[in-house]
């Protein structure tokens, strides 16, 4: 497997993100890339990105509820950020990225963690409570799911899927900024892009969507009714946190309501003015939510 690491040059001077580059070792000798900081006594937020984006989405979360006194803990996923990068799609799949971000939870030695998790921060992080129940102390999901493939996906996922790979070059902040509501902003965009410094290093990025199961039979599909399963008994506290304007995930909150014990009597959150990528939209709302659902607990 060829694995290809973004040089560090890329991420320099990166408007409002300045964090110390930790690295845990995962599989066969991969760096995965994650922020640390806050209190270390401070009980733990992991937020979990998905694609195409990287750690960079949390930045202004990372230190609101950092400063609330929260130790916060933001992983870029392997293929993503400053993690290294398998150059093949193939290299890729559901199963590998559960394996490296697994190891990368188990190199944390935590405990009593909530986990705030949107796209695939929750295909995987949602499979992460289901194996680890003990550690979490609760969970916030927003504009995410775990699907089984027993539903047909939505058109715009459809379209998602399809553009993603059959476009010729993968725009990677063209996505992120048709997904929000608000401008990034000058110097964002280049935060997006800086961790793809050419085409070949965009294969975990591209061959995402393609690993969302969509039928029973796609691998991946098993093993998150095996997970719904675990939720299904999770009476922590769960509360959901989706934009008014995501097409992507539109309704997928009312399942988590529906399925999960630990959502009832929570104080359920529809965050106006954002669009998928809402930690961009409504990254104060968003901290507002942590830190009170923190104070709850």
């Amino acid at each position: 497997m060829e694995i290809l690491r973004t040089p560090d040059a890329c991420f320099d001077n990166l408007k409002d993100y300045n964090f110390e580059p930790l690295y845990v070792t995962v599989g066969n000798g991969m760096r995965m890339h994650y922020v640390d900081t806050g209190p270390k006594d401070g009980q733990v937020v992991i937020m979990m990105h998905g694609e195409p984006s990287w750690s960079y989405l949390y930045r202004h979360m990372i230190r609101n509820v950092a400063s609330a006194g929260f130790r916060v803990l933001a992983p870029d996923l392997i293929g993503f950020g400053r993690s290294d990068k398998p150059a093949q799609t193939s290299d890729y799949s559901y199963a590998a990225h559960m394996k490296w971000t697994t190891d990368w939870f188990k190199a944390m030695n935590i405990s009593d963690a909530v986990l705030f998790c949107q796209d695939w921060g929750g295909l995987i992080g949602l499979r992460l409570v289901a194996k680890f129940p003990k550690q979490f102390a609760g969970v916030i999901a927003s504009n995410t799911f775990l699907p089984t493939g027993e539903r047909d996906p939505s058109d715009a996922f459809k379209k998602w899927r399809e553009f993603s790979q059959t476009v010729p070059e993968f725009p990677v902040s063209g996505i992120i900024k048709g997904a929000t509501v608000k401008d990034l902003g000058e110097g964002v965009e280049a935060a997006y892009n800086a961790p793809y410094p050419e085409e070949r290093f965009k294969a975990g990025a591209r061959i995402f969507p393609a690993l969302v199961p969509t039928s029973p039979d796609m691998p991946g599909a098993q093993e998150n009714v095996d997970a719904w399963g675990a939720l299904s008994k999770f009476q922590k506290p769960f509360l959901t946190a989706f934009s008014d304007q995501d097409p992507i995930t539109k309704g997928a909150d009312r399942v988590f309501q529906k399925r999960i014990p630990g959502c009832a009597g929570q104080d359920h959150k529809t965050v106006i003015g954002g669009g998928h990528f809402l930690q961009e939209d409504v990254h104060f709302e968003l901290s507002e939510i942590i830190v009170e659902f923190m104070a709850r607990m």
